[in-house]
């Protein structure tokens, strides 16, 4: 059109978009805008005034329809239709939190359960706008609740799109503080789902372990504390397949579920009896992601706090090779991991074999690298008591660089 003779009239003009308005509405502002974009200005936070006035506006705006102008347009452009303006349909009704409580509703049925549930997942797909209203209708309550009665059924029919839909709109943490006596059932239902199989078995899983982070994040203590065997194993489980059978976002999710469960020393011993020692350095070998590695890390530095935990580390051969490999590599929050971890088995698990071996990998030589740079103060001094602590070993081999290594340990 813009190649073609034709003046659009001004208040036929989203302010946003600079487009001609599909489905204009007014704010509360008394400013007309097409609703398409006025809603991902408000819904995606890129401001909480108006556009044009800079009047505060409320995230959830009223928005009201504006139909005479809207037929001013359609009649514009049928009028302007042969000069190349495209017509200009009349939109659908808008979804509103009302249809969501009713589709909500549906799931108590089985004759329309399904059909429900498939609705919402193509809803929760469509926009932004719509996940809005599915929060505030309670939609991710109604699906952990669907998904606990599918554990309780042993009934894997429905389970994909309601997971679909929850990793859709997410689990609000509000939401997720306000289920505390349910939490043992969903965390049970979830880990259960991890061991079901589905067609789309890399999504479904996906899904399920992002639902189980949502939810171990904002658990209690108490929920925490009484995580079982199974947990870990299942968890652990995930960590072990590879992305064909698992997105990228799904392994990170299943690693935040073990950092989170990381305090407590009962949950640890689960962890590193689970095998998620031998787990995390097979995934650490991989050269993951910058966010997965300092994950990976942060659980290794946990379970090395115990003595079991050090003793799994130790018996995987590129265990202390590819810490070592991180330092420097990766990012700051790395390389405070692995200097802790490699503190830890410095301390409390050297024996002659792991001081040659930090030796022969390259640890020193990385150690006193990390002297040189501006880094945090107290990670200085961890590594400066690493190489303290069994200087006098090192600098009996020939290969060591004597000068190096003792201007750092006087």
């Amino acid at each position: 059109m813009e190649d073609m003779d034709v003046e659009v009239p001004k208040y036929f003009i989203c302010p946003i978009s600079l487009q001609i308005m599909r489905d204009p509405v007014t704010a509360i502002t008394g400013i007309t805008y097409d609703r398409e974009s006025i809603e991902q200005w408000l819904l995606k936070g890129k401001s909480t005034n108006c556009p044009v006035t800079q009047q505060p506006l409320p995230t959830v705006s009223d928005l009201t329809p504006n139909h005479t102008l809207r037929r001013l347009i359609q009649a514009w452009c049928n009028e302007n239709a042969s000069l190349g303006v495209d017509r200009i349909p009349t939109p659908k009704p808008s979804i509103d939190k009302f249809h969501f409580l009713k589709l909500i509703k549906q799931l108590q049925h089985p004759d329309s359960k399904m059909k429900a549930l498939k609705e919402l997942d193509l809803l929760a797909a469509k926009n932004e706008r719509n996940r809005k209203y599915m929060v505030e209708a309670g939609v991710p309550k109604a699906m952990l609740s669907f998904i606990v009665d599918c554990f309780k059924e042993d009934c894997v029919s429905g389970l994909e799109e309601a997971l679909s839909v929850l990793f859709l709109i997410r689990i609000p943490s509000d939401e997720a503080k306000l289920l505390p006596k349910q939490n043992d059932q969903i965390i049970k239902s979830l880990i259960w789902v991890l061991g079901c199989e589905f067609n789309t078995q890399v999504m479904v899983k996906s899904h399920a372990v992002s639902a189980l982070k949502s939810i171990i994040e904002t658990a209690s203590s108490v929920v925490l504390e009484r995580l079982e065997p199974k947990f870990f194993e299942m968890i652990v489980g995930v960590l072990k397949q590879c992305t064909t059978r698992i997105t990228q976002q799904g392994i990170n999710s299943a690693l935040h579920v073990l950092l989170d469960a990381c305090p407590w020393g009962r949950n640890r011993l689960m962890m590193v009896e689970s095998g998620a020692v031998s787990a995390l350095i097979e995934l650490e070998l991989g050269s993951p992601e910058k966010r997965t590695t300092e994950l990976i890390l942060g659980i290794l530095f946990h379970l090395c706090s115990c003595a079991d935990g050090r003793a799994e580390f130790l018996r995987h051969k590129g265990g202390i090779a590819v810490v070592t490999k991180r330092i420097m590599r990766v990012s700051p929050a790395a390389d405070d991991r692995a200097v802790l971890i490699l503190s830890l088995i410095s301390k409390f698990s050297a024996t002659s074999w792991v001081v040659h071996e930090m030796l022969e990998v390259g640890t020193v030589t990385k150690l006193c690298m990390l002297l040189q740079l501006d880094c945090a103060t107290y990670l200085k001094e961890k590594t400066m008591e690493v190489l303290r602590s069994h200087s006098d070993d090192w600098l009996k081999f020939p290969c060591i660089d004597k000068t190096v290594l003792t201007r750092y340990i006087k």
